[in-house]
């Protein structure tokens, strides 16, 4: 098998299962363990995936990006604890952004139910996670909804958002890094986050490790834009120290 043909497999194996491990792709090719390293290097030089220890994640790109179903099944675990460290930033907040994407859903779930809270969102999973609670008011912002993410986009979404001050935003992104900032796949999605980025006095960023480093399409905020940088450990300390150098404290649990 060409390299050539074993980068496509590879590229095509990570974004189907989330991830490619080292071990499994050499016995299924028939190739040195080595190789499969060399090819995701590769891969990994042309933004497609990023390498973690025993194999790569796809990054997500104009061209790919995991649906909903797929990103409740990754890394749920740790999702649930950056989740659980985020609420603990409310910090009196009576007005919250809640960014579309599964961790944000999860934390919206965890969110206090015994004060008044106004939560808007683009994301009708989250906007379903919340509206059971009687001292909650949820706020859905309008527009097309996204298949892939059940999120709503457009310039409705932004209208509207540019009418509130909102205390805190819980955002996500495709993809974080020093150099590039916040990133996602699609322009629309960008502009809302953007927009909620622009009208919330304190933001705070949810992601799992495999996000760091990785850039797509679209920028929507820089680093510095940040209170706080909310993660996992697989996060090495010294990688979340460079990030703080930017301004934001960085939690990693």
């Amino acid at each position: 098998m060409r390299s050539e043909e074993r980068h496509h497999r590879l590229l095509a194996l990570a974004r189907q299962a989330g991830r490619v491990e080292v071990a499994v792709a050499a016995a299924d090719f028939r190739v040195a363990p080595e190789t499969i390293r060399r090819d995701l290097s590769a891969l990994e030089r042309r933004g497609l995936v990023r390498r973690t220890h025993g194999g790569a994640y796809p990054v997500e790109s104009a061209g790919f990006e995991t649906n909903l179903a797929q990103r409740v099944t990754l890394h749920v675990e740790s999702k649930r604890r950056i989740a659980a460290e985020g609420v603990k930033l409310l910090d009196g907040a009576e007005t919250i952004f809640v960014d579309e994407g599964y961790t944000p859903q999860i934390l919206a779930a965890l969110l206090p139910t015994d004060q008044p809270l106004t939560v808007v969102t683009a994301s009708l999973s989250t906007a379903a996670a919340v509206a059971e609670s009687d001292n909650t008011t949820v706020l859905l912002l309008g527009g097309r909804v996204r298949a892939r993410t059940l999120a709503t986009v457009g310039s409705w979404a932004c209208a509207m958002l540019s009418g509130f001050v909102i205390d805190l935003a819980f955002m996500g992104s495709n993809g974080i890094s020093r150099e590039f900032g916040l990133t996602t796949p699609d322009p629309v999605v960008a502009d809302v986050k953007a927009k909620a980025i622009e009208v919330s006095r304190r933001r705070v960023f949810l992601g799992h490790h495999g996000k760091f480093g990785a850039s797509s399409f679209c920028r929507f905020a820089e680093v510095a834009d940040f209170e706080a940088i909310v993660t996992d450990t697989g996060l090495s300390s010294a990688e979340a120290h460079r990030y703080t150098l930017l301004g934001p404290q960085v939690i990693r649990v």
